[in-house]
């Protein structure tokens, strides 16, 4: 029987780790499919607290992992499948075997929702992004893009005015989807310059492998053309990874987990934290802040079993 199961390696599954590690608990940590979540695919974070340099994403993921490690706390490579409550205790199938633990902690995050197109996966990072508030900064006074007609959109392309020289607001329809408040101030800004009826085609590289500019189509007529961008900014959502807890914990619409109390869960013993329930503030320091409670949460709530 484990006492705390952790699922994900991010930053709120790898904060709770530290925490459960130090409260000597011993957790195991799952890191599953995509190991170190999405700041894996960071290169520079410049608004965690403590580094006044910044420091690449996967560096700051190692930091967490190791501190956790040196508290005791035990990682695998392994994946959650499914999720059973049992008398007292909780069944967790984990990689096609089933393991009984106390508690369990779905830290599992969200992944962002890409376009499809050649060669994203390697441009993330030189040009790609699906942060605006952790990447916008890096470009100040040059032309970018968002794709997107969401909240979401029309909130990243707002934000973006801040730095960007210009903001290219792509949309396959003609009609924004965002809400009339956040659309109407989006279309009021004068550096945001909507392009309707256009799908991205291509991403187009300099000879560094940097973003140059994005081939676009417009969806009536057919007709392509390069808007000359430095970065592209994805904003058609995020989907939470959280299929294997489906009919078993209460999520929303959308398939984020519902917290009440803080992070519980409506399963006793179980906790969510980080982006996996958090689609509003997204992150790095709101999900530690999250892991820090999912991990002191399960503590008090194993304090019942202790005799």
């Amino acid at each position: 029987m484990e006492k705390v199961i952790i699922v994900g390696t991010g930053c709120a599954g790898l904060t709770a780790a530290i925490y459960a590690a130090r409260a000597n608990l011993s957790p195991l940590v799952l890191e599953g499919h995509e190991p170190g979540g999405q700041l894996s695919t960071t290169t520079l974070v410049e608004n965690f607290p403590g580094f006044p340099e910044g420091i690449n994403g996967p560096e700051l993921i190692m930091a967490m992992k190791s501190q956790a490690e040196r508290f005791g706390a035990r990682f695998s490579y392994e994946a959650v499948e499914d999720l059973e409550k049992a008398d007292g205790f909780l069944r967790v199938k984990i990689d096609g075997k089933w393991q009984d633990t106390r508690t369990l902690i779905i830290a599992s995050g969200a992944s962002a929702k890409w376009l499809g197109l050649p060669h994203e996966k390697t441009l993330v990072g030189h040009g790609l992004t699906s942060c605006a508030t952790c990447d916008g900064a890096f470009y100040r006074n040059v032309p970018v893009a968002v794709v997107g007609g969401g909240d979401s959109a029309a909130e990243e392309a707002t934000f973006l005015t801040r730095f960007a020289s210009k903001v290219h607001l792509i949309h396959r329809r003609d009609t924004l989807r965002a809400s009339k408040i956040m659309a109407d101030r989006a279309l009021a800004n004068p550096k945001i310059e909507p392009v309707w009826n256009t799908a991205p085609v291509e991403y187009l590289t300099d000879g560094e492998g940097e973003m140059r500019a994005l081939k676009i189509k417009d969806v009536n007529t057919g007709a392509e053309r390069e808007l000359e961008v430095k970065c592209v900014f994805v904003a058609i959502g995020h989907t939470p990874n959280t299929a294997p807890f489906k009919g078993k914990l209460d999520m929303d619409e959308n398939g984020y987990l519902l917290q009440r109390e803080g992070t519980k869960t409506n399963l006793p013993g179980v906790f969510a934290a980080g982006d996996v329930a958090d689609h509003v503030y997204r992150q790095a320091v709101t999900a530690a802040g999250q892991g820090c409670a999912a991990a002191l949460d399960a503590e008090k709530y194993l304090a019942q079993f202790e005799h």
